[in-house]
């Protein structure tokens, strides 16, 4: 995915990851584009200062979008 599909892609409200589940890409209170580790916290900004590069391969970001069972309810996964 490049940056403007990933952007794209969060105001569309679908949950992007990078690398694995864990990392998600998230839009700030300040329009800020981060990806955020989910177990700590840790973040960092989706791109370079200039906006014009990725902190990421482009290939290690992705959507999950589908239906998984857990403990006997479906539940939808974004």
């Amino acid at each position: 995915m490049n940056i403007e599909d990933i952007k794209t892609a969060a105001d569309a409200g679908k949950t992007v990851h990078w690398a694995n589940t864990g990392y998600i890409v998230r839009k700030d209170r300040l329009r800020q584009y981060l990806i955020v580790y989910l177990p700590n916290g840790s973040t960092i900004g989706l791109t370079n200062r200039a906006g014009t590069r990725l902190n990421g391969a482009e290939d290690a970001f992705f959507i999950v979008d589908c239906e998984a069972p857990v403990r006997g309810v479906t539940a939808r996964v974004k």
